[in-house]
Order: structure tokens, then sequence, then C-alpha cells
């Protein structure tokens, strides 16, 4: 059980590493005018990445019901 909770904390750690260098990368080309479809693909990767992100959190810390 610990190692699968380390698992899963390591891979938030690397959802949420990918997610923030997306944030910079996009961030860095619009401005430039830069391949509209590579900067809509980014932010799909990015929503993506969002979506896991949360996933894994709610593996992590289920919901507890009241």
């Amino acid at each position: 059980m610990m190692i699968d909770r380390e698992n899963l904390l390591r891979r938030l750690h690397e959802l949420r590493t990918e997610h923030r260098d997306l944030d910079t990368v996009i961030a860095r080309l619009e401005p430039g005018g830069a391949d509209a479809i590579h900067i809509a693909r980014l932010k799909k990767r990015k929503l993506k990445l969002k979506d896991e992100i949360a996933w894994l959190e709610n593996q992590i810390t289920p919901d507890i019901p009241a």
C-alpha cells in the first residue's frame, strides 16, 4: 500500500512539473504569433494533464462520506 502511494505521489509530482513547464512554453509562444495549431495542441495536453492530476489526487486522498 505504501509503495503504491509513493508511486502515485511520484507520478503526481511528474505531472505537475510537466503542467507547469507547459505553462511556461505556452506563455513564451503566444505573444510571438507561433503556430496556432501547435499552441492548441500544447493547451490540449495541459488540460489532459490537469485531468490526470485531479484523478491522482483523488486516488491519494479519496472523499470521505460525511
